[in-house]
């Protein structure tokens, strides 16, 4: 079972290199393709690109002639893609060596339709300097799971997922900016897609620096934007619920507030959200250079 590795790049120049190395070194199989969308931009990604094209012809790039957002270019990258399993990867952030057939395997033998690491570590500058992670439980995630605080799998979109849930869920929401991840993985639970955890599993997440998501996110657009994108699907959220975050306060604020507010299903179920833990090595390292610094 081949995969398509998918790449929405945006004014990346000084990370989608590494993005696309730890694709095509450790991960990469005999049938796979990698389809990187340029998205419009005008820093110089087009030069990286065309030098990555010409080290591994097996890549493909399409540019939009305007930029159009994460969600379309992500979207565009699908549509050409010619696999029914793909990977989505952000253009600053990378994948340790061999995690994917792992992945690919736990997709296949629990009959899910999106796969997800267990860890996201995130790290700046280097993958050797974790800062922290986001620790997901293992196994299925719900939708009361989703709705229960911010660390999720489509809060970073950085998952497997077949081709049969991308057209379910009518594909990444266009509309929602930085939120268009978060606003698909919400869309493939709703429709019926099976959204699994393989424990022990991880990816490196960059931050620290202007990313796509810290734009959006100093907007203040966020809630307002979940809204958007949770309207349609109101039928399946207990009454209460529904209420909280159409009022006034509630829905500039309500996904900020998940953790001490979850939005509840008809159900009244209420899910568990993933933990933001500190990383030990990291923290082993910070002790050794104090230890250094001690007379």
């Amino acid at each position: 079972m081949s995969v398509s590795f998918i790449i929405p790049a945006y004014n990346c120049r000084g990370t989608i290199a590494e993005s696309v190395e730890s694709v095509l070194q450790g991960n990469f199989e005999d049938g796979d393709e990698l389809v990187i969308v340029n998205d419009c931009s005008n820093d110089g990604t087009d030069t990286v690109l065309h030098d990555l094209q010409r080290k591994y012809p097996v890549i493909t790039v399409i540019r939009h002639l305007r930029n159009k957002g994460g969600g379309a270019a992500r979207n565009t990258a699908v549509e050409h893609a010619r696999h029914a399993v793909l990977f989505c990867l952000d253009s600053d952030n990378t994948l340790g060596p061999g995690s994917i057939r792992p992945l690919k395997e736990f997709l296949v033998r629990a009959s899910a339709d999106v796969a997800s690491f267990q860890e996201l570590y995130y790290f700046e500058g280097s993958s050797k300097r974790v800062t922290h992670k986001w620790v997901f439980r293992p196994g299925v995630v719900t939708l009361e799971d989703y709705l229960s605080g911010p660390v999720v799998p489509g809060a970073s979109g950085n998952y497997m997922f077949t081709r049969q849930s991308w057209e379910k869920a009518g594909g990444y929401p266009e509309f929602a900016g930085a939120l268009d991840t978060w606003g698909f993985g919400f869309r493939q639970l709703v429709s019926g897609s099976r959204m699994m955890v393989l424990e022990g599993t991880h990816y490196f997440h960059r931050h620290g620096h202007s990313s796509y998501w810290v734009r959006y996110s100093g907007e203040r657009r966020v809630s307002l934007t979940a809204l958007q994108v949770v309207l349609p699907f109101l039928d399946l959220l207990n009454d209460e619920d529904v209420d909280y975050i159409m009022s006034r306060n509630g829905r500039y604020t309500w996904v900020e507030q998940l953790q001490k507010r979850p939005i509840r299903v008809k159900s009244l179920a209420v899910g568990h959200s993933g933990t933001i833990q500190e990383a030990p090595f990291f923290l082993r390292i910070l002790r050794r250079a104090l230890r250094k610094l001690e007379p």
